[in-house]
């Protein structure tokens, strides 16, 4: 049985242990605020870069684009893509996975990389781009093929960066190196559970995801733009500004998600620990308490044994 000692310095390493994961809970949802207000200020331009791009679309249902297809994979409403490989095995399939830095964020990183790993062992041919330190050390430990310049961290995702990976993969895209580049991330929805893990076919893009209803079709057809010099050499200017905007949406979706997660995962650490200080106080006192019940016991013994040494010496004398 352990002492009273033993579980003053257990109790006091839980205190600690407390500190730090009351800390790291607080730092998360400073950070998962501050990344949302970012993504909610640079939302409206890339809403009006889609409008934009539909107008094209529409105006000039003809117009012949490399990132748009009238094809693309089913996605049910769950946000899991069903993977359909290009028929020449020569073309490799991109996949652009986004995890976190580092653990302590409950099952947010392991559901990535289950959805990603699916994907991947249905692709004879594939790039693989990994954000975030966690998911490179999970591929790279299993001797799968990462782009190593691709080393771009989870942590504090910005619009830059998310130009920067859009260079990387238009550029591979448009040179034919890879037919269909799909994203994994989490979507962080209402951030209940740290929200969910969808895959998405990100280029080329489907035609049918630029239609408008049909009071928002008339008034576009109704308008005119000229566009110069021609709307091809136009949406090749458009489309990798919005493909970044898409992906920056991802890389901020999936740090708000990696973030709630923690807070969860702290949460329940700091609700663990305060059932473990519960016992470990009731412990402590008990042993408290039988230490000074023995302490009264022994006193009163001795206290009995004198009186019955003096009351015999007495009785000698006498």
């Amino acid at each position: 049985m352990a002492t009273t000692k033993e579980i003053k310095n257990r109790i006091k390493s839980v205190r600690d242990t407390q500190k730090i994961t009351n800390a790291m809970y607080l730092i998360s949802s400073t950070k998962m605020t501050k990344a949302k207000r970012e993504l909610d200020n640079t939302r409206p331009y890339f809403e009006m870069l889609k409008k934009q791009i539909v107008s094209m679309i529409q105006m000039r249902e003809t117009a012949e684009n490399m990132y748009f297809t009238d094809e693309a994979d089913e996605m049910p409403g769950d946000g899991i893509v069903e993977l359909e490989l290009p028929e020449d095995e020569k073309e490799a399939v991109a996949f652009l996975v986004i995890t976190a830095d580092k653990g302590l964020a409950g099952a947010y990183n392991q559901n990535v990389i289950k959805e990603a790993m699916r994907l991947i062992k249905a692709s004879p041919k594939y790039k693989l781009f990994v954000v975030g330190e966690y998911g490179r050390r999970y591929f790279e430990a299993r001797g799968m093929n990462i782009d190593q310049s691709f080393l771009y961290t989870a942590q504090n995702p910005t619009l830059e960066r998310a130009r920067e990976i859009t260079r990387v993969i238009t550029g591979l895209y448009s040179k034919g190196d890879i037919s269909k580049v799909f994203i994994i991330y989490t979507d962080f929805r209402n951030g209940l559970m740290g929200g969910d893990v969808v895959s998405e076919e990100l280029l080329p893009f489907d035609r049918e995801d630029f239609r408008l209803d049909p009071e928002e079709d008339s008034e576009i057809k109704n308008s005119y733009t000229e566009y110069m010099p021609n709307v091809t050499a136009v949406l090749n200017n458009v489309v990798p500004s919005y493909v970044a905007g898409y992906i920056y949406s991802a890389l901020v979706d999936s740090f708000c998600s990696e973030q709630s997660a923690r807070m969860s995962a702290m949460d329940a650490a700091n609700q663990n620990a305060e059932e473990l200080l519960e016992r470990l106080n009731l412990e402590y006192n008990h042993l408290r308490q039988g230490a000074i019940t023995q302490e009264i016991t022994e006193v009163s013994a001795g206290s009995r044994g004198q009186k019955k040494s003096k009351k015999k010496l007495e009785e000698r004398r006498g």
